[in-house]
């Protein structure tokens, strides 16, 4: 596997093979050992989730506060989605910066991002599947999000969404999000 820097701190694109035959294709999407001994760090998981998204489905920018954080292992094993990275964190060089990054289920491609990054995604094709692993558990009292439609962030989709939970709908603003946690 190869692991690429993103522009934010603590992002990364990595790179499998995919191996095709008659059969179809089969690819190793996560291996701890590369994992520790390119980045040197554990990724361990405590969660591992799925989600099916038709074609315009915006989901994010969510994020963890969790004490441990929740480092993020993302791919798409079906259709193409456009993933996006932002960096919420206010003391970071490149706090209100994303990274935009289109994942399909046969590009052999994920996103890692460390603690402390938001993320979302929209789907580019019906029943684009997403895969992600997680180093902490979902809590309902430490998930936050930001609007994905944030002028402030000016985060560029590929493409018009039609579908956005009520509760993505909802979401502040990162700058209104910061004043609130301030208070």
């Amino acid at each position: 596997m190869e692991l690429v820097e993103l522009e934010i701190d603590g992002a990364w694109l990595a790179r499998s093979p995919i191996h095709k035959d008659e059969r179809g294709i089969f690819r190793e999407w996560f291996k701890s050992s590369d994992v520790i001994s390119r980045l040197n760090r554990d990724f361990k998981v405590a969660q591992a989730n799925i989600s099916i998204s038709n074609k315009g489905v915006v989901r994010g920018i969510h994020f963890s506060t969790s004490q441990e954080g929740q480092g993020k292992w993302v791919t798409c094993v079906s259709g193409t989605i456009w993933d996006v990275v932002v960096d919420i964190r206010p003391d970071s060089p490149t706090f209100k910066k994303w990274v935009g990054v289109e994942l399909s289920s046969s590009s052999g491609e994920a996103i890692f991002l460390s603690e402390g990054l938001g993320h979302g995604f929209i789907a580019l094709e019906d029943n684009s599947i997403v895969a992600y692993l997680l180093t902490s558990e979902f809590s309902v009292l430490d998930e936050f999000g930001v609007n994905p439609f944030d002028d402030d962030l000016g985060i560029n989709w590929p493409l018009k969404a039609t579908t956005l939970s009520s509760k993505d709908a909802s979401l502040p603003t990162l700058m209104d999000l910061l004043k609130v946690k301030k208070e």
